[in-house]
């Protein structure tokens, strides 16, 4: 009995942990230098995580831009514009659910969307690289919506050209 109720106890407490962890958005930490605000090189990567935002999220099944997407691109854009040097790669992302084949094609779709919108937004065609990851490499892990939702996503990742921060 003793045995039993332990077991339940430990296996309630590793799915709350779970939960949490799915739950966890993925924002920049704040700190107390520079009262409350995270600091960062100009022209890095980090500057452009926190002043342009590096991700993107989709409706499931969708490549189409949302309207808080397109504001996060055009962001990007003039930041891009700004760091004439730095090159980029738009990872294309997607839930888990549907076949390896599906979400590679819809990964590769979402790729495309942000790499176009960065393209009619000014930014040179030739400083942007694109990838399919699919359902391969996900920012969160669990079996409900609030886990799914960060997955379906595009992250721009930028590949050269930046300064060390």
């Amino acid at each position: 009995m003793i045995v039993s109720a332990s077991f339940k106890i430990a296996a309630a407490l590793s799915c709350v942990l779970a939960l949490a962890a799915c739950s966890k958005k993925n924002s920049p930490d704040l700190n107390a230098e520079a009262g409350g605000v995270e600091q960062a090189v100009p022209g890095s990567a980090k500057e452009f995580a926190l002043n342009a935002g590096d991700r993107i999220y989709f409706a499931e099944d969708r490549s189409t831009l949302s309207p808080e997407a397109q504001d996060t691109l055009r962001k990007q854009a003039a930041w891009l514009a700004k760091y004439q040097d730095v090159t980029i790669q738009v990872e294309g992302h997607a839930d888990e659910r549907g076949t390896r084949e599906y979400n590679i094609a819809l990964s590769a779709r979402r790729a495309t969307a942000t790499r176009e919108f960065l393209i009619t937004q000014g930014v040179n065609g030739k400083r942007i690289s694109s990838i399919a990851y699919g359902k391969e490499r996900p920012a969160a892990l669990c079996d409900a919506e609030q886990c799914w939702s960060q997955n379906r996503r595009a992250v721009t990742v930028i590949t050269g050209g930046a300064r060390t921060s």
